[in-house]
């Protein structure tokens, strides 16, 4: 995707059978796509910062949702029922979706695990790209840095970053004859 696209639609069950559809979880201002799986040490390294910057950021109009599309059948610690625990235990109050076919990965263009796309109010791409500089086993707090950076402009109405450093993370976890081409 690249700046100014539109978001995809989708609607997605999270780890109850609850579904969820983008129109249900963006907020006025917009809305933080998350890509993420409870296995990824990149994911596990910035989960607590994610629940508390979205929880900042809601109150300015703009909502998140993770999503994991990974795997299921050769990566069983991503299921359901371990989601439903990763996100209460990181403090969650975003939706963790659950995109068994990989759809809604691929229609986004994500690679890996914690992978963004920020889209404003009326639904365009502003950014995707790290949540900060920080890694795991880098001695580096997660900070939230570029995704804070990011939404300031986009709230304030500036132009993205010009060059935003793409997210790192495990690649998704793709299923047989899905993986992008």
């Amino acid at each position: 995707m690249s700046p100014g696209d539109p978001a995809p639609d989708f609607s997605l069950p999270d780890a109850c059978g609850e579904f969820f559809s983008r129109s249900d979880v963006s907020g006025s201002h917009g809305l933080l796509v998350v890509f993420a799986c409870n296995h990824c040490p990149f994911v596990v390294h910035i989960a607590d910062e994610l629940g508390q910057f979205a929880r900042e950021v809601a109150s300015q109009g703009v909502n998140t949702v993770a999503i994991n599309s990974n795997d299921l059948a050769k990566y069983p610690q991503d299921g359901p029922e371990l989601m439903k625990k990763f996100a209460a235990d990181r403090r969650w109050d975003f939706p963790y979706l659950l995109d068994e076919s990989q759809e809604v990965a691929r229609a986004h263009g994500a690679e890996c695990t914690p992978d963004f796309f920020l889209f404003d109010g009326a639904g365009r791409l502003f950014y995707t790209g790290q949540f900060d500089d920080s890694r795991p086993r880098s001695g580096n707090d997660c900070h939230a840095g570029d995704m804070r950076e990011a939404v300031r402009r986009m709230l304030n109405g500036e132009t993205p970053l010009a060059r935003p450093y793409p997210s790192s993370g495990c690649n998704i976890k793709w299923k047989p004859g899905n993986e992008p081409r």
